[in-house]
């Protein structure tokens, strides 16, 4: 059986910082595309960032470089999400995936229903 499960989240203040972590079970994160959707109250789910499974490059939408860091520790099976200048506009869900796709369809928000999710972890960042 596939599991990702996310950790990390929380409530903290504009300006702060968290660290997700997604660990997986049941697959080997070095043979998909994963990354971090994000949901936020009353918004569409979009792709923020991706480890592309071709070269291990990271990704982002083009609003969080800077601020967000995404990593991966093939040996543990786990992907991180390391998030700083945290604005209550991050506020969402954040869900980890492992897919087939490409980082790039990743990021317009492309999934598909052979991706692995996560169950997702809230994310409150309070002004």
């Amino acid at each position: 059986e596939v599991q990702l499960v996310e950790s990390g989240g929380g409530l903290v203040q504009a300006g702060g910082s968290l660290r997700l972590s997604c660990a997986a079970s049941g697959i080997t994160f070095g043979d998909y595309t994963v990354g971090w959707f994000r949901q936020a109250p009353g918004k569409e789910r979009e792709g923020i960032s991706c480890i592309s499974k071709n070269d291990g490059s990271a990704h982002y939408v083009d609003s969080l470089k800077g601020r967000f860091t995404i990593s991966s520790d093939n040996t543990k099976n786990t992907m991180y999400l390391q998030m700083n200048s945290l604005k209550p506009e991050d506020t969402a869900i954040y869900t980890c995936t492992a897919t087939a796709l490409t980082c790039e369809r990743h990021l317009r928000g492309y999934y598909s229903d052979l991706d692995y999710w996560g169950k997702g972890t809230q994310v409150t960042v309070s002004s």
